[in-house]
């Protein structure tokens, strides 16, 4: 249960505007990609539509959840109002304009990407703006300070880089150091913003829905270290393109990520509910898929194979990213709207109970779904077969039309 404080308590709509417009997102992306099938499938990513499905997915969905979520959880975890809400309310429809634009130019009209990528970065750096002033307030600085801080950092890089990608755009000049930017902005963006964010409020939730006591966090200063050190080293070796090194980076990267993994099973066993909740289980089972892929990159950098390495890449933002971000809001959802709608009619008449808010077994029927997905369209990918990547994403979108209808029920009640 996610604990709440009527003095740090965010006005409820602003965390739900952003999770609507992700689920709905979410949806639309998966119809792109099914409907970009052969391209997919031939390992040819960089297309247009291809682009637009994946800038909803990581921008429209996993964005905006994470903005939606920060609102939230920021004033609970850091025991700090958020700075303006007005302001959050402004940068969602900022955001909300300039994700629809820029991803609709992406897919049709690329060579102008770069004004609607202005707006876009308009509402990052608003909500950028809106985070450091709330965080400034914190009284007292923890670990998590230091994981979320570092995410918002690389956040502000990976809008940059990226500006800077559509300005190559739409001067219609590729510059020498284009593949540089854009690995970057992958690292930047996939490691460095969402993993640090995810890794960070996990010492939270994972605490929280388990109900775990008594356990040492001094493990995450070196999970910080590592994994940070990984990303370093990575982003160094883009520049000398030297192997070595680009292999070392993802070794500290594993490293890390394998320390984390450790350190959230060894507060688990501090845990008071022997019996965990089964959407929170998803979550903990994004950082196994999680594991497995960053020991999949590690060993890929060693051979140098590109077409393996996007595949991965993929797979990190859904099995990881995105599972994560399932998960939790199988959990956060329905607590936010109980509390909202029913907290304070409790004894005045009679109200459904948060178990009965959502239905713990289709969940767990979706997740089941989308791990299936998940896997057949990482096959589809590995073998270049067409018939599997339609059927394993067929089931994603049908996964995610679900997954909506789930969330959206759960506000009608």
């Amino acid at each position: 249960m996610i604990p709440t404080n009527t003095a740090y308590e965010t006005n409820i709509r602003l965390p739900l505007l952003f999770i609507v417009f992700g689920v709905v997102a979410f949806v639309a992306a998966q119809a792109i990609l099914l409907a970009a099938g052969p391209a997919v499938t031939s390992g040819v990513f960089r297309l247009p539509n291809i682009w637009a499905a994946v800038h909803l997915a990581v921008l429209g969905f996993a964005l905006m959840i994470a903005m939606g979520a920060m609102y939230q959880l920021v004033p609970v975890a850091f025991l700090t109002p958020i700075w303006s809400e007005q302001l959050g309310f402004v940068q969602f429809f900022i955001t909300a304009a300039g994700i629809i634009t820029f991803s609709v130019s992406l897919a049709f009209y690329a060579h102008v990407a770069l004004f609607p990528g202005i707006l876009l970065v308009l509402g990052i750096m608003l909500f950028l703006f809106q985070m450091a002033m709330t965080l400034r307030k914190q009284a007292k600085k923890n670990i998590m300070s230091l994981f979320v801080g570092s995410a918002l950092a690389f956040l502000l890089l990976t809008v940059l880089f990226g500006l800077t990608l559509a300005l190559h755009f739409w001067s219609g000049n590729e510059a020498a150091d284009h593949l540089f930017i854009l690995k970057t902005h992958i690292l930047f963006g996939v490691c460095g913003w969402f993993s640090l964010l995810i890794m960070g409020f996990s010492y939270k939730m994972v605490p929280m829905f388990s109900l775990a006591h008594g356990f040492s966090m001094t493990l995450s200063r070196y999970v910080y270290a590592i994994y940070v050190t990984g990303l370093s080293v990575t982003f160094i070796s883009f520049f000398q393109n030297g192997r070595g090194l680009f292999a070392s980076g993802a070794g500290l990267l594993l490293a890390g990520f394998a320390l984390f993994a450790y350190h959230i099973w060894t507060i688990l066993q501090k845990r008071v509910k022997k019996n965990l909740d089964r959407p929170f289980q998803f979550a903990l089972l994004a950082i196994g898929i999680a594991l497995i892929l960053h020991a999949a990159a590690f060993l890929l950098s060693l051979s140098g194979n590109n077409r393996g390495m996007a595949t991965v890449i993929y797979a990190y933002v859904l099995g990881w990213i995105m599972l994560s971000i399932i998960g939790y809001l199988y959990k956060i959802v329905p607590f936010l709207w109980w509390t909202h709608r029913y907290s304070k009619k409790i004894g005045q008449e009679n109200v459904p109970t948060l178990k009965q808010m959502i239905n713990e077994k289709w969940t767990i029927a979706q997740c089941i779904l989308f791990t299936v997905s998940l896997i057949g369209v990482v096959i589809a990918l590995t073998v270049s077969s067409l018939p599997i990547f339609y059927a394993a994403q067929s089931a994603m979108t049908l996964f995610s039309l679900f997954f909506a209808s789930t969330m959206i029920s759960v506000l009608w009640k």
